[in-house]
C-alpha cells in the first residue's frame, strides 16, 4: 500500500493506492509532504489538478474500490454520471433496477471508497436539495457549482 496527499480547494485529500490503482480517497485534516510518491499517485494527482482547474471532465486514473458485489454494482452507475450533470437517489434506484432499494443505494453511495473520481456527488434528493456526502454538504455544493451542475446559491435553497 502506498499513499500520498494533496492540497484541494475543499481541503486536504489522502490518496492510497496499491501497486496499481487507486483503492482509496479521504477527506483529512492532515497533510503530510511525501518525498517519494509512486507513479499512480502521481497520475492521481496530475488529473485531480486538471478537474479542479476545470480542464478535466473525466477521470482515467485506474481504480480498485473495494466493496460488495451490491456496492461495486452501484458505484459503476455512479460512473456513468455525466460531468455537470445530477440525478436523484430514485434515479438511481430506477436505474439500478429497484426502486425499493433507494436506502440501500444511497446507503452504498455513502461508502464510496474514491470520492471525486467516483462522483457520488453528483447524486441529490428527489426534491433537488442536497443530501448526504462524507465530505460534508459544503464540499458537495462546491463540486456541484464546480461542475457546473448546480449554480451558486445557498445550501439549503
Amino acid at each position: 500500500m502506498f499513499e500520498a496527499y494533496y492540497k484541494s480547494p475543499i481541503g486536504n485529500l489522502r490518496i492510497i493506492s496499491n501497486e496499481r490503482d487507486i483503492i482509496k480517497i479521504e477527506f483529512s485534516d492532515e497533510y503530510f509532504k511525501m518525498k517519494m510518491i509512486p507513479i499512480q499517485i502521481q497520475n492521481c494527482i496530475s488529473q485531480l489538478d486538471e478537474y479542479f482547474n476545470g480542464e478535466r471532465q473525466k477521470f482515467t486514473v485506474g481504480i480498485n474500490p473495494a466493496g460488495t458485489e451490491f456496492q461495486s454494482k452501484v458505484w459503476n452507475l455512479l460512473l456513468k454520471i455525466p460531468f455537470g450533470k445530477t440525478i436523484s437517489y430514485l434515479d438511481q434506484s430506477k436505474q439500478f433496477g429497484d426502486e425499493k432499494a433507494i436506502r440501500a443505494i444511497a446507503s452504498a453511495n455513502g461508502k464510496n471508497p474514491i470520492p471525486i473520481i467516483i462522483p457520488c456527488h453528483r447524486v441529490i434528493g428527489n426534491n433537488g436539495k442536497l443530501t448526504g456526502y462524507a465530505g460534508g454538504l459544503l464540499k458537495k455544493q462546491w463540486l456541484l457549482e464546480h461542475e457546473g451542475a448546480i449554480q451558486q446559491k445557498s445550501l439549503f435553497h
